[in-house]
């Protein structure tokens, strides 16, 4: 399945953001651990990109990993692209948005089964949806 690509300018990227969605989203920024609201959601629904709302996660694939952001064992299908970050020396899987390409978070090697991995989420660029 093919997702439609949501291409605006920066101009345009930062009327429709506050300072703190931009700066992760379009400058790859990071969240201090903790302050997101959503590390403590429980209820079922869906994840969303505050970006361009497109659906990322699934409540079914979220866990507490204790890192101070949300985590996900698993995204939904075609919802996210991939590349290596380079920015701490040592390379990273940094995953971002299929649809608007807005910068989300790092995927590890220490998830649950099924996949063993963790989407590491910055909790102010996802939008929950309750079912």
């Amino acid at each position: 399945m093919s997702i439609e690509k949501l291409e605006l300018t920066d101009s345009e990227w930062q009327a429709r953001l506050s300072d703190e969605e931009y700066y992760i989203l379009r400058k790859e920024g990071t969240e201090r651990p903790g302050t997101s609201v959503l590390n403590n959601e429980k209820r079922k629904g869906i994840y969303h990109c505050v970006g361009c709302e497109q659906p990322l996660f699934s409540s079914d694939m979220k866990f507490d990993s204790g890192t101070g952001w949300p985590s996900f064992f698993d995204y939904l299908p075609n919802a996210l692209e991939f590349k290596t970050d380079f920015k701490l020396v040592i390379p990273r899987k940094e995953y971002h948005c299929s649809r608007c390409g807005g910068h989300h978070g790092h995927v590890f090697k220490d998830g649950p089964e099924p996949t063993g991995l963790r989407y590491c989420n910055n909790g102010l660029v996802l939008n929950f949806i309750p079912d």
